[in-house]
């Protein structure tokens, strides 16, 4: 059977070994609650152990978009799967959920055990950073539907949250301050038009480009994860809302999470600027508020709290972190969407 299936174009042997050789890359991730380990046919996880009294459970799903182009074209897989994670967690954060596990869908044009072992070996780096469990996956070999060489990977979360802790924006009111943690680059969103000013311009990825980095390594630094930032100011401070600066960048994902009849007014003059903004900006000619609507130019994950817990999240941040939160806006009593100032 195995070989009448190759002469079809799967390999199950092939597959065999992917499996094996991710097997040590998901035994990083194991959390006691998991039951059955990898291999079930459905993942369990046993929330019982939470100990928690009104367990809210929290999903997201998502994918890399074309970032996925430079890592395949880069032959550089190793950290992608660090962005299918974060992509996903960082969006059920926002709502004071844990992260308790993930799945991940791969496919492939072809299954190369080597390859599918880099990809998930950055799937479980995710995980590891986000305190959850690979708890489950799918990798699908379909040689019809993808070009030589080409996959696609998209994962699935699961958090936890009290009933009594969740936050959903509600509690956001005139005079509170909104504060920002800096992203670690580009992150995942935008990549079409990352990759078209680098064609139009023909970039060299190769060449050196800031920080010791080249622009390939610049363009494919992995989306930073904001889990144990979260979790500790969540401990310390009270939050009334969250938001994860995604696809749409300020202009689109901060007005999200504000209930009606106020709005953020946010100083992008207190952000630090990153050099890979000002090179898309310029080769791409792009208007400086537009780059506001596209990327999250420099920060990811953004609180709003009252005036009294400012200092509170600063110190937790600089003590265990060694980071500086930014200051970036305040809230403000109105029927605007978003108003950014210092552009």
């Amino acid at each position: 059977m195995a070989e009448s299936y190759k002469q079809s174009g799967v390999d199950i042997h092939a597959g065999y070994e992917a499996v094996e050789r991710m097997k040590k890359h998901v035994d990083r991730t194991m959390r006691k609650e998991v039951l059955g380990g990898l291999g079930s046919f459905g993942a369990a996880f046993d929330l019982s152990q939470l100990n928690m009294k009104q367990p809210v459970l929290v999903s997201g799903t998502d994918g890399v978009g074309t970032k996925l182009r430079l890592a395949i074209d880069a032959d550089q897989h190793d950290t992608i799967g660090i962005d299918a994670v974060a992509m996903c967690v960082n969006d059920i954060l926002t709502t004071g959920a844990m992260p308790l596990y993930f799945l991940d869908y791969l496919a492939l044009n072809k299954v190369d055990p080597v390859i599918v072992e880099q990809i998930v070996k950055g799937v479980a780096e995710g995980c590891v950073q986000s305190e959850c469990a690979l708890i489950g996956g799918e990798t699908a070999e379909m040689g019809d539907m993808y070009h030589t060489g080409d996959y696609d990977i998209a994962g699935f979360a699961v958090g936890a949250v009290e009933k009594a802790n969740y936050i959903d924006g509600s509690n956001i009111t005139e005079g509170d301050v909104i504060l920002g943690l800096a992203s670690s680059g580009i992150h995942s969103n935008g990549y079409s038009l990352v990759r078209k000013i680098i064609k139009d311009n023909q970039l060299d990825l190769t060449a050196e480009f800031a920080d010791g980095k080249t622009l390939l390594d610049t363009v494919l630094e992995p989306t930073r994860i904001y889990v144990k930032a979260a979790k500790a100011v969540l401990a310390h401070a009270k939050v009334n809302g969250m938001c994860h600066v995604t696809g749409g960048g300020f202009i689109e994902n901060i007005p999200r999470v504000f209930p009606e009849g106020v709005y953020p007014e946010i100083d992008v003059t207190a952000i630090p600027k990153l050099p890979i903004f000002d090179l898309l900006q310029d080769k791409g000619q792009i208007d400086a508020k537009e780059m506001y609507n596209i990327f999250n130019m420099g920060i990811g994950f953004i609180f709003i709290v009252n005036a009294s817990e400012v200092a509170k999240i600063q110190s937790v941040m600089q003590s265990q972190f060694n980071e500086q939160i930014y200051t970036i806006g305040r809230v403000v009593a109105g029927e605007e969407d978003i108003v950014i100032t210092g552009v």
